[in-house]
Protein backbone atom coordinates (compact mmCIF):
# COMPACT_ATOMS: atom_id res chain seq x y z
CA UNK A 1 0.00 0.00 0.00
CA UNK A 2 2.65 2.66 0.85
CA UNK A 3 4.35 1.67 -2.95
CA UNK A 4 1.04 2.56 -4.51
CA UNK A 5 0.46 6.24 -2.53
CA UNK A 6 4.14 7.06 -3.35
CA UNK A 7 3.21 6.14 -7.17
CA UNK A 8 0.56 8.06 -7.02
CA UNK A 9 2.49 11.54 -5.73
CA UNK A 10 4.83 10.59 -7.96
CA UNK A 11 2.39 11.17 -11.22
CA UNK A 12 0.79 14.34 -10.00
CA UNK A 13 4.36 15.94 -8.82
CA UNK A 14 5.03 15.49 -12.91
CA UNK A 15 2.41 16.53 -14.45
CA UNK A 16 2.43 19.80 -12.30
CA UNK A 17 6.10 20.32 -13.37
CA UNK A 18 5.26 19.51 -17.23
CA UNK A 19 2.73 21.87 -17.21
CA UNK A 20 3.18 25.07 -19.36
CA UNK A 21 1.49 27.91 -17.26
CA UNK A 22 4.00 27.23 -14.66
CA UNK A 23 7.06 27.94 -16.46
CA UNK A 24 6.37 30.47 -19.55
CA UNK A 25 9.15 31.87 -21.75
CA UNK A 26 10.39 34.59 -21.39
CA UNK A 27 9.38 36.63 -24.08
CA UNK A 28 5.52 35.82 -23.50
CA UNK A 29 4.15 35.53 -26.65
CA UNK A 30 1.77 32.78 -26.76
CA UNK A 31 2.61 30.25 -29.66
CA UNK A 32 0.46 29.31 -33.09
CA UNK A 33 0.20 26.02 -32.39
CA UNK A 34 -1.25 26.53 -28.58
CA UNK A 35 -4.31 24.46 -29.49
CA UNK A 36 -2.71 21.69 -30.57
CA UNK A 37 -0.98 22.06 -27.22
CA UNK A 38 -3.90 22.45 -24.98
CA UNK A 39 -5.65 19.47 -26.83
CA UNK A 40 -2.19 17.33 -25.94
CA UNK A 41 -2.34 18.48 -22.32
CA UNK A 42 -6.18 17.14 -22.27
CA UNK A 43 -5.51 14.17 -23.54
CA UNK A 44 -2.34 13.53 -21.14
CA UNK A 45 -4.85 14.77 -18.11
CA UNK A 46 -6.88 11.71 -19.50
CA UNK A 47 -4.65 9.43 -19.22
CA UNK A 48 -3.20 10.91 -15.80
CA UNK A 49 -6.54 10.37 -14.37
CA UNK A 50 -6.71 6.66 -15.65
CA UNK A 51 -3.73 5.92 -14.54
CA UNK A 52 -4.75 7.42 -11.18
CA UNK A 53 -7.95 5.40 -11.35
CA UNK A 54 -5.77 2.21 -11.99
CA UNK A 55 -3.64 2.81 -8.93
CA UNK A 56 -6.03 3.57 -7.18
CA UNK A 57 -7.84 0.23 -7.86
CA UNK A 58 -4.96 -2.03 -7.41
CA UNK A 59 -4.46 -0.18 -4.05
CA UNK A 60 -7.81 -1.24 -3.30
CA UNK A 61 -6.87 -4.70 -4.37
CA UNK A 62 -4.13 -4.73 -2.20
CA UNK A 63 -5.89 -3.72 0.63
CA UNK A 64 -8.40 -6.32 0.34
CA UNK A 65 -6.08 -9.24 -0.06
CA UNK A 66 -4.69 -8.09 3.08
CA UNK A 67 -7.62 -7.70 5.25
CA UNK A 68 -8.62 -11.30 3.30
CA UNK A 69 -5.14 -12.73 5.28
CA UNK A 70 -5.38 -11.25 8.41
CA UNK A 71 -9.03 -12.51 8.41
CA UNK A 72 -7.90 -16.11 7.63
CA UNK A 73 -4.99 -15.96 9.97
CA UNK A 74 -7.75 -14.97 12.32
CA UNK A 75 -9.99 -17.95 12.10
CA UNK A 76 -7.06 -20.44 11.84
CA UNK A 77 -5.83 -18.85 15.78
CA UNK A 78 -9.42 -18.98 16.62
CA UNK A 79 -9.41 -22.91 15.33
CA UNK A 80 -5.80 -23.60 17.27
CA UNK A 81 -7.54 -22.20 20.19
CA UNK A 82 -10.50 -23.76 19.94
CA UNK A 83 -8.97 -27.49 19.20
CA UNK A 84 -6.99 -26.50 22.44
CA UNK A 85 -9.63 -26.39 24.31
CA UNK A 86 -11.04 -29.31 22.99
CA UNK A 87 -8.55 -31.41 23.35
CA UNK A 88 -7.81 -30.11 26.57
CA UNK A 89 -11.38 -31.68 27.67
CA UNK A 90 -10.59 -34.74 25.85
CA UNK A 91 -7.66 -35.58 27.58
CA UNK A 92 -9.76 -34.87 31.03
CA UNK A 93 -12.50 -36.72 30.10
CA UNK A 94 -10.48 -39.59 29.25
CA UNK A 95 -7.87 -39.48 32.75
CA UNK A 96 -11.75 -39.17 34.61
CA UNK A 97 -13.31 -42.63 32.83
CA UNK A 98 -9.63 -44.04 33.63
CA UNK A 99 -10.46 -42.98 37.16
CA UNK A 100 -13.81 -44.59 37.31
CA UNK A 101 -12.31 -47.37 35.27
CA UNK A 102 -10.05 -48.17 37.74
CA UNK A 103 -12.17 -47.90 40.62
CA UNK A 104 -14.30 -50.04 39.49
CA UNK A 105 -12.47 -52.90 38.58
CA UNK A 106 -10.62 -52.57 42.35
CA UNK A 107 -14.54 -52.54 43.65
CA UNK A 108 -15.15 -55.84 41.77
CA UNK A 109 -11.83 -57.31 42.30
CA UNK A 110 -12.10 -56.62 45.98
CA UNK A 111 -15.16 -58.38 46.30
CA UNK A 112 -15.19 -56.96 49.90
CA UNK A 113 -19.58 -56.96 49.40
CA UNK A 114 -21.34 -59.72 48.81
CA UNK A 115 -23.93 -60.41 46.68
CA UNK A 116 -26.62 -60.20 49.48
CA UNK A 117 -26.54 -56.77 50.48
CA UNK A 118 -25.14 -57.11 53.78
CA UNK A 119 -22.42 -55.59 55.24
CA UNK A 120 -18.93 -56.40 53.86
CA UNK A 121 -16.34 -58.99 54.96
CA UNK A 122 -13.24 -56.21 55.67
CA UNK A 123 -16.07 -54.05 57.56
CA UNK A 124 -17.19 -57.27 59.69
CA UNK A 125 -13.55 -57.97 60.67
CA UNK A 126 -12.99 -54.60 61.80
CA UNK A 127 -16.32 -54.47 63.78
CA UNK A 128 -15.25 -57.87 65.97
CA UNK A 129 -16.36 -60.25 63.74
CA UNK A 130 -19.85 -58.68 63.64
CA UNK A 131 -22.14 -61.36 61.16
CA UNK A 132 -18.95 -64.55 61.57
CA UNK A 133 -19.89 -67.34 63.84
CA UNK A 134 -16.02 -67.60 65.91
CA UNK A 135 -15.93 -70.59 68.01
CA UNK A 136 -15.29 -70.00 71.60
CA UNK A 137 -12.54 -71.10 74.04
CA UNK A 138 -13.69 -73.95 74.88
CA UNK A 139 -14.20 -75.20 71.28
CA UNK A 140 -10.81 -74.04 70.61
CA UNK A 141 -9.05 -75.32 73.51
CA UNK A 142 -10.84 -78.56 73.00
CA UNK A 143 -10.27 -78.89 68.97
CA UNK A 144 -5.78 -78.13 69.83
CA UNK A 145 -6.00 -80.48 72.51
CA UNK A 146 -7.75 -83.52 70.47
CA UNK A 147 -6.75 -82.28 66.53
CA UNK A 148 -3.52 -81.03 66.80
CA UNK A 149 -1.15 -82.50 69.82
CA UNK A 150 -3.20 -85.40 68.83
CA UNK A 151 -1.85 -85.62 65.61
CA UNK A 152 1.47 -84.38 66.14
CA UNK A 153 2.92 -86.72 68.98
CA UNK A 154 5.07 -88.75 66.44
CA UNK A 155 6.96 -85.34 64.83
CA UNK A 156 9.96 -86.11 67.70
CA UNK A 157 10.50 -89.23 66.61
CA UNK A 158 10.09 -88.67 62.79
CA UNK A 159 12.69 -85.59 63.15
CA UNK A 160 15.37 -88.24 65.13
CA UNK A 161 14.95 -90.76 62.31
CA UNK A 162 15.47 -87.79 59.09
CA UNK A 163 18.33 -86.28 60.88
CA UNK A 164 20.09 -89.50 61.45
CA UNK A 165 19.51 -90.63 58.31
CA UNK A 166 20.79 -87.70 56.25
CA UNK A 167 23.66 -87.42 58.39
CA UNK A 168 24.61 -91.01 57.27
CA UNK A 169 23.85 -89.64 53.72
CA UNK A 170 26.01 -86.90 53.41
CA UNK A 171 28.94 -88.69 55.25
CA UNK A 172 28.72 -90.93 51.98
CA UNK A 173 28.53 -87.95 49.65
CA UNK A 174 31.77 -86.84 51.02
CA UNK A 175 33.43 -90.04 50.58
CA UNK A 176 32.39 -90.34 46.70
CA UNK A 177 33.23 -86.42 46.17
CA UNK A 178 36.66 -85.70 44.81
CA UNK A 179 37.60 -83.69 47.95
CA UNK A 180 40.20 -81.42 45.23
CA UNK A 181 37.27 -80.73 42.06
CA UNK A 182 34.20 -81.19 43.99
CA UNK A 183 31.98 -79.02 46.30
CA UNK A 184 32.53 -79.57 50.13
CA UNK A 185 29.44 -80.50 51.90
CA UNK A 186 29.03 -79.25 55.40
CA UNK A 187 26.95 -80.88 58.39
CA UNK A 188 22.62 -80.47 57.59
CA UNK A 189 20.29 -78.34 59.68
CA UNK A 190 16.72 -78.34 60.22
CA UNK A 191 14.49 -75.30 59.49
CA UNK A 192 11.02 -74.81 59.03
CA UNK A 193 7.69 -75.80 60.91
CA UNK A 194 8.71 -78.96 61.54
CA UNK A 195 11.95 -77.46 63.84
CA UNK A 196 9.54 -74.83 65.30
CA UNK A 197 6.84 -77.09 66.42
CA UNK A 198 4.29 -75.71 64.54
CA UNK A 199 3.40 -78.11 61.48
CA UNK A 200 -0.11 -80.00 61.86
CA UNK A 201 -0.68 -81.08 58.69
CA UNK A 202 -0.15 -83.98 56.91
CA UNK A 203 2.34 -85.22 55.09
CA UNK A 204 4.91 -84.20 57.36
CA UNK A 205 8.02 -82.93 55.77
CA UNK A 206 11.49 -82.41 57.43
CA UNK A 207 13.34 -79.56 55.86
CA UNK A 208 17.10 -79.54 55.94
CA UNK A 209 19.29 -77.09 54.17
CA UNK A 210 22.62 -78.17 53.30
CA UNK A 211 25.61 -76.15 53.20
CA UNK A 212 28.66 -76.08 50.81
CA UNK A 213 31.81 -74.54 49.30
CA UNK A 214 33.91 -74.87 46.95
CA UNK A 215 37.42 -76.86 47.12
CA UNK A 216 40.90 -74.93 47.46
CA UNK A 217 41.83 -72.43 46.53
CA UNK A 218 38.45 -70.85 45.50
CA UNK A 219 35.80 -69.00 47.40
CA UNK A 220 32.46 -67.67 47.04
CA UNK A 221 31.82 -63.87 47.19
CA UNK A 222 28.48 -63.20 47.79
CA UNK A 223 26.18 -60.36 46.98
CA UNK A 224 22.59 -59.41 48.13
CA UNK A 225 20.51 -57.45 46.14
CA UNK A 226 20.33 -54.43 49.11
CA UNK A 227 24.88 -54.44 49.07
CA UNK A 228 24.02 -52.08 45.58
CA UNK A 229 22.76 -48.53 45.82
CA UNK A 230 19.28 -49.55 42.97
CA UNK A 231 18.37 -52.87 41.90
CA UNK A 232 14.74 -54.04 39.96
CA UNK A 233 11.87 -55.08 41.96
CA UNK A 234 11.94 -58.10 40.62
CA UNK A 235 15.51 -58.95 41.99
CA UNK A 236 14.87 -58.04 45.46
CA UNK A 237 15.39 -60.95 48.26
CA UNK A 238 17.45 -62.19 45.89
CA UNK A 239 21.39 -62.22 45.26
CA UNK A 240 24.13 -63.70 43.32
CA UNK A 241 27.24 -65.79 44.14
CA UNK A 242 30.94 -65.29 42.44
CA UNK A 243 32.98 -68.31 42.42
CA UNK A 244 36.53 -66.31 42.57
CA UNK A 245 40.08 -67.22 44.08
CA UNK A 246 40.82 -66.94 47.78
CA UNK A 247 43.67 -64.53 46.92
CA UNK A 248 41.49 -62.62 44.58
CA UNK A 249 40.78 -59.11 45.76
CA UNK A 250 37.45 -58.54 43.44
CA UNK A 251 36.38 -55.58 45.49
CA UNK A 252 39.60 -53.42 45.35
CA UNK A 253 40.57 -53.68 42.02
CA UNK A 254 38.36 -52.43 38.90
CA UNK A 255 40.21 -54.83 36.15
CA UNK A 256 37.73 -57.44 36.07
CA UNK A 257 34.95 -53.96 35.55
CA UNK A 258 36.78 -51.58 33.10
CA UNK A 259 38.16 -52.58 30.09
CA UNK A 260 42.15 -51.30 30.16
CA UNK A 261 43.27 -51.87 26.78
CA UNK A 262 45.41 -53.97 24.80
CA UNK A 263 48.45 -51.96 26.00
CA UNK A 264 47.58 -51.54 29.77
CA UNK A 265 48.11 -54.11 32.57
CA UNK A 266 46.65 -54.45 36.04
CA UNK A 267 49.96 -54.48 38.57
CA UNK A 268 47.62 -56.32 40.94
CA UNK A 269 46.58 -59.27 38.54
CA UNK A 270 48.08 -60.73 35.78
CA UNK A 271 46.13 -61.66 33.15
CA UNK A 272 46.63 -65.48 34.33
CA UNK A 273 44.97 -64.98 37.39
CA UNK A 274 41.81 -62.88 35.92
CA UNK A 275 40.91 -64.87 33.12
CA UNK A 276 40.26 -68.88 33.54
CA UNK A 277 38.64 -71.33 31.06
CA UNK A 278 34.73 -71.43 30.62
CA UNK A 279 35.62 -75.32 31.18
CA UNK A 280 37.07 -74.73 34.34
CA UNK A 281 34.45 -72.28 35.90
CA UNK A 282 31.78 -74.95 34.34
CA UNK A 283 32.74 -77.85 36.34
CA UNK A 284 32.75 -75.02 39.79
CA UNK A 285 28.95 -75.35 38.56
CA UNK A 286 29.08 -71.94 36.78
CA UNK A 287 26.46 -70.01 33.99
CA UNK A 288 28.41 -70.54 30.93
CA UNK A 289 30.96 -68.06 29.99
CA UNK A 290 30.54 -66.50 34.00
CA UNK A 291 31.92 -66.95 37.24
CA UNK A 292 28.45 -66.81 38.82
CA UNK A 293 27.04 -69.56 40.78
CA UNK A 294 24.24 -71.58 38.77
CA UNK A 295 21.62 -72.72 41.13
CA UNK A 296 20.67 -75.54 38.31
CA UNK A 297 24.18 -76.41 37.85
CA UNK A 298 24.46 -76.95 42.00
CA UNK A 299 20.96 -79.11 41.88
CA UNK A 300 22.01 -81.08 38.83
CA UNK A 301 25.54 -82.02 40.90
CA UNK A 302 23.91 -82.77 43.98
CA UNK A 303 21.18 -84.93 42.85
CA UNK A 304 23.85 -87.03 40.93
CA UNK A 305 26.05 -86.41 44.57
CA UNK A 306 22.82 -87.92 46.32
CA UNK A 307 22.79 -91.05 43.80
CA UNK A 308 26.12 -91.84 44.32
CA UNK A 309 25.89 -91.74 48.07
CA UNK A 310 23.27 -93.96 48.29
CA UNK A 311 24.28 -96.35 46.04
CA UNK A 312 27.30 -97.17 48.68
CA UNK A 313 25.26 -97.02 51.66
CA UNK A 314 22.04 -98.74 50.46
CA UNK A 315 22.66 -102.00 51.45
CA UNK A 316 22.70 -100.91 55.36
CA UNK A 317 18.79 -99.92 55.13
CA UNK A 318 15.41 -102.06 54.62
CA UNK A 319 13.78 -99.48 52.91
CA UNK A 320 14.19 -97.79 49.40
CA UNK A 321 15.33 -93.58 48.48
CA UNK A 322 13.85 -91.54 45.77
CA UNK A 323 13.61 -87.77 44.53
CA UNK A 324 9.86 -87.78 45.00
CA UNK A 325 8.86 -84.34 43.25
CA UNK A 326 10.36 -83.02 39.53
CA UNK A 327 9.75 -79.38 40.52
CA UNK A 328 11.11 -79.37 43.64
CA UNK A 329 14.90 -81.18 42.95
CA UNK A 330 15.65 -81.61 47.01
CA UNK A 331 12.59 -83.61 47.78
CA UNK A 332 13.17 -87.07 48.68
CA UNK A 333 11.32 -90.35 49.96
CA UNK A 334 11.65 -92.74 52.16
CA UNK A 335 9.48 -96.03 51.09
CA UNK A 336 9.56 -98.65 53.63
CA UNK A 337 8.67 -101.99 52.61
CA UNK A 338 5.47 -101.97 54.62
CA UNK A 339 3.88 -99.72 52.48
CA UNK A 340 4.42 -96.65 54.61
CA UNK A 341 7.22 -93.44 53.75
CA UNK A 342 8.71 -90.43 55.00
CA UNK A 343 9.52 -87.42 53.30
CA UNK A 344 12.02 -84.63 53.37
CA UNK A 345 13.94 -81.72 52.11
CA UNK A 346 17.56 -81.76 51.58
CA UNK A 347 18.52 -78.55 49.90
CA UNK A 348 21.92 -76.95 49.38
CA UNK A 349 22.62 -73.60 50.88
CA UNK A 350 25.59 -71.36 50.47
CA UNK A 351 26.50 -69.17 53.98
CA UNK A 352 26.59 -65.71 53.19
CA UNK A 353 29.53 -64.27 54.34
CA UNK A 354 29.57 -64.90 58.75
CA UNK A 355 25.86 -64.98 58.96
CA UNK A 356 23.35 -67.41 59.70
CA UNK A 357 21.61 -66.01 56.11
CA UNK A 358 22.12 -68.36 53.61
CA UNK A 359 21.54 -68.29 49.78
CA UNK A 360 19.39 -71.13 49.01
CA UNK A 361 19.16 -73.04 45.18
CA UNK A 362 15.79 -74.07 45.17
CA UNK A 363 13.37 -72.64 47.08
CA UNK A 364 9.67 -74.26 47.56
CA UNK A 365 7.03 -72.17 45.23
CA UNK A 366 3.49 -71.32 46.15
CA UNK A 367 1.03 -69.48 43.59
CA UNK A 368 1.97 -66.27 44.38
CA UNK A 369 5.85 -66.50 43.82
CA UNK A 370 7.28 -65.34 41.11
CA UNK A 371 9.88 -66.94 38.80
CA UNK A 372 13.51 -66.21 39.42
CA UNK A 373 14.89 -63.50 37.34
CA UNK A 374 17.55 -66.03 35.93
CA UNK A 375 19.29 -69.53 37.46
CA UNK A 376 21.98 -67.19 39.24
CA UNK A 377 20.05 -65.42 41.06
CA UNK A 378 19.77 -67.78 44.39
CA UNK A 379 17.13 -66.61 47.06
CA UNK A 380 18.03 -65.64 50.55
CA UNK A 381 16.55 -67.63 53.61
CA UNK A 382 16.43 -66.59 57.15
CA UNK A 383 14.78 -69.52 58.71
CA UNK A 384 17.72 -69.53 61.08
CA UNK A 385 17.23 -66.57 62.39
CA UNK A 386 13.47 -66.63 62.63
CA UNK A 387 13.59 -70.07 64.51
CA UNK A 388 16.31 -68.57 66.95
CA UNK A 389 13.78 -65.73 67.39
CA UNK A 390 10.66 -67.80 68.14
CA UNK A 391 13.04 -69.85 70.65
CA UNK A 392 14.22 -66.45 72.32
CA UNK A 393 10.59 -64.53 72.56
CA UNK A 394 9.36 -67.91 73.60
CA UNK A 395 11.73 -67.82 77.28
CA UNK A 396 9.82 -64.18 77.87
CA UNK A 397 6.22 -65.79 77.75
CA UNK A 398 3.95 -67.25 80.05
CA UNK A 399 4.18 -71.31 80.40
CA UNK A 400 1.93 -72.78 77.76
CA UNK A 401 1.62 -69.55 75.84
CA UNK A 402 -0.69 -69.63 72.62
CA UNK A 403 1.24 -67.79 69.54
CA UNK A 404 2.63 -71.58 68.48
CA UNK A 405 -1.34 -72.69 69.46
CA UNK A 406 -2.76 -69.94 67.52
CA UNK A 407 -0.20 -70.44 64.63
CA UNK A 408 -0.79 -74.26 64.39
CA UNK A 409 -5.07 -73.63 64.30
CA UNK A 410 -5.03 -71.06 61.37
CA UNK A 411 -2.83 -73.46 59.63
CA UNK A 412 -4.90 -76.11 59.78
CA UNK A 413 -8.12 -73.66 59.13
CA UNK A 414 -6.62 -72.32 56.07
CA UNK A 415 -5.15 -75.94 54.52
CA UNK A 416 -8.59 -77.35 55.06
CA UNK A 417 -10.06 -74.43 53.33
CA UNK A 418 -7.76 -74.76 50.28
CA UNK A 419 -8.77 -78.27 50.27
CA UNK A 420 -12.38 -77.54 49.60
CA UNK A 421 -11.55 -74.23 47.10
CA UNK A 422 -8.40 -74.85 45.64
CA UNK A 423 -5.12 -73.10 46.46
CA UNK A 424 -4.76 -69.40 47.07
CA UNK A 425 -2.16 -66.96 46.94
CA UNK A 426 -1.63 -67.65 50.81
CA UNK A 427 0.91 -69.60 52.61
CA UNK A 428 2.27 -71.04 55.80
CA UNK A 429 5.12 -68.87 55.59
CA UNK A 430 2.92 -65.96 55.47
CA UNK A 431 0.80 -67.18 58.19
CA UNK A 432 4.30 -67.21 60.27
CA UNK A 433 5.15 -63.84 59.47
CA UNK A 434 1.84 -62.53 60.69
CA UNK A 435 2.51 -64.39 63.82
CA UNK A 436 6.36 -62.85 63.91
CA UNK A 437 4.77 -59.50 64.06
CA UNK A 438 2.50 -59.64 66.84
CA UNK A 439 4.86 -61.55 69.15
CA UNK A 440 7.00 -58.73 68.28
CA UNK A 441 3.99 -55.86 68.45
CA UNK A 442 1.87 -57.62 72.09
CA UNK A 443 3.42 -57.66 75.43
CA UNK A 444 4.55 -61.17 77.05
CA UNK A 445 1.34 -61.38 78.96
CA UNK A 446 -0.83 -61.27 76.27
CA UNK A 447 0.29 -64.57 75.19
CA UNK A 448 -1.12 -65.95 78.08
CA UNK A 449 -2.80 -69.60 77.03
CA UNK A 450 -6.78 -68.21 78.32
CA UNK A 451 -6.28 -65.54 75.48
CA UNK A 452 -6.33 -67.91 72.81
CA UNK A 453 -9.15 -66.46 70.94
CA UNK A 454 -8.16 -62.83 71.37
CA UNK A 455 -5.26 -63.88 69.77
CA UNK A 456 -5.91 -65.89 67.29
CA UNK A 457 -8.64 -63.10 66.22
CA UNK A 458 -5.64 -60.18 66.09
CA UNK A 459 -3.86 -62.92 63.86
CA UNK A 460 -6.88 -62.84 61.54
CA UNK A 461 -7.30 -58.97 62.06
CA UNK A 462 -3.87 -58.25 61.05
CA UNK A 463 -4.22 -60.93 57.71
CA UNK A 464 -6.99 -59.07 56.92
CA UNK A 465 -5.62 -55.58 56.77
CA UNK A 466 -2.44 -56.98 54.81
CA UNK A 467 -4.31 -58.30 52.74
CA UNK A 468 -6.51 -55.25 52.00
CA UNK A 469 -3.45 -53.31 51.74
CA UNK A 470 -1.77 -55.82 49.56
CA UNK A 471 1.17 -55.26 51.94
CA UNK A 472 2.53 -57.65 54.07
CA UNK A 473 6.17 -56.84 55.32
CA UNK A 474 9.03 -59.33 55.75
CA UNK A 475 9.57 -60.04 59.37
CA UNK A 476 13.54 -59.30 59.42
CA UNK A 477 14.14 -57.19 56.41
CA UNK A 478 14.29 -53.51 57.03
CA UNK A 479 13.08 -54.46 60.94
CA UNK A 480 15.19 -52.29 63.14
CA UNK A 481 13.77 -53.50 66.48
CA UNK A 482 15.54 -56.78 65.88
CA UNK A 483 16.67 -58.08 69.23
CA UNK A 484 20.66 -57.62 69.47
CA UNK A 485 20.91 -60.85 70.94
CA UNK A 486 20.21 -62.64 67.34
CA UNK A 487 23.08 -60.95 65.87
CA UNK A 488 21.08 -60.56 62.57
CA UNK A 489 23.43 -58.69 59.68
CA UNK A 490 22.87 -54.91 59.97
CA UNK A 491 22.77 -54.17 56.31
CA UNK A 492 19.24 -56.42 56.04
CA UNK A 493 17.85 -54.35 59.06
CA UNK A 494 19.17 -51.44 56.74
CA UNK A 495 17.86 -52.14 53.95
CA UNK A 496 14.16 -51.33 52.42
CA UNK A 497 11.06 -53.47 53.55
CA UNK A 498 10.77 -56.50 51.27
CA UNK A 499 6.94 -56.76 50.90
CA UNK A 500 5.79 -60.33 50.57
CA UNK A 501 2.70 -59.42 48.84
CA UNK A 502 3.77 -57.58 46.31
CA UNK A 503 2.85 -60.51 43.57
CA UNK A 504 -0.62 -59.65 44.58
CA UNK A 505 -0.12 -56.20 42.76
CA UNK A 506 0.91 -57.66 39.43
CA UNK A 507 -1.43 -60.87 39.74
CA UNK A 508 -5.04 -60.14 40.47
CA UNK A 509 -6.21 -62.82 39.57
CA UNK A 510 -4.79 -64.99 42.22
CA UNK A 511 -5.53 -61.83 44.69
CA UNK A 512 -9.11 -62.56 44.08
CA UNK A 513 -8.66 -65.91 44.45
CA UNK A 514 -6.80 -65.58 47.96
CA UNK A 515 -9.60 -63.01 49.30
CA UNK A 516 -12.36 -65.06 48.28
CA UNK A 517 -10.60 -67.63 49.90
CA UNK A 518 -9.93 -65.85 53.35
CA UNK A 519 -13.79 -64.70 53.41
CA UNK A 520 -15.12 -68.60 52.99
CA UNK A 521 -12.34 -69.64 55.59
CA UNK A 522 -13.63 -67.12 58.03
CA UNK A 523 -17.61 -68.27 57.00
CA UNK A 524 -16.84 -71.52 57.95
CA UNK A 525 -14.26 -71.46 60.29
CA UNK A 526 -16.86 -72.64 63.14
CA UNK A 527 -17.88 -75.71 60.83
CA UNK A 528 -14.18 -76.47 60.17
CA UNK A 529 -13.07 -76.80 63.68
CA UNK A 530 -16.62 -78.84 64.79
CA UNK A 531 -16.35 -80.95 63.02
CA UNK A 532 -12.78 -82.16 63.73
CA UNK A 533 -13.51 -81.26 67.86
CA UNK A 534 -15.15 -83.98 70.04
CA UNK A 535 -18.40 -82.98 71.70
CA UNK A 536 -17.88 -80.75 75.04
CA UNK A 537 -20.36 -81.13 77.64
CA UNK A 538 -22.34 -78.29 78.61
CA UNK A 539 -21.25 -78.34 82.14
CA UNK A 540 -17.75 -78.47 81.17
CA UNK A 541 -17.95 -75.93 78.68
CA UNK A 542 -19.93 -73.34 81.47
CA UNK A 543 -17.16 -74.05 84.01
CA UNK A 544 -14.42 -73.20 81.78
CA UNK A 545 -16.22 -69.93 80.74
CA UNK A 546 -16.35 -69.59 84.56
CA UNK A 547 -13.02 -70.06 85.29
CA UNK A 548 -12.00 -67.77 82.20
CA UNK A 549 -14.23 -64.68 84.10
Amino acid sequence: MPVGIFRVCLVVITAIVNHPLLFPKENGTVPENMEEIIQKMKEREVSLRLEQLRLEQEIADQEATQKAVENAAEVVEGSKEEKVRWDMWTALSMVIFLLIELWRQDFQEGNWQDTGGEEDDMAVLGRAFKGVSFPDKAILASFYEKRILGTTGDVARMREMVEGFADDLLEALRSVCNRDADMEVEDCMGVGSMYENWRVRKPFVCDLIVPFAPPEPYCFRCQAWCSSDSSPPDEQGYGTIKVCRADEDVTGCICDKTKLGEDMLCLLHSQDNTTRPSSEMEDLLCFKNTQYLDADQVMKWFQIAVTKAWNRISHKYEFDLSFSLLDSPGALKIKFRSGKSIAFNLTPVVQYENSDVYFISHFPRSGLAAELPSSTHWFLTFAVYERRFIQLVSKTLPANACHVSCLQILSFVHGKQCSLTGPSGLSNYHLKTVMLHLLQAHPSQDWAPEKLEARLQDMLKYLEKCLHEKKLYHFFIGNGKVPAELGFPIIFQRAEPLNLFRPFVLHRDVYRKTVDTFHEMLRNMSALINEYTVHIPLAHTNGIRKESL
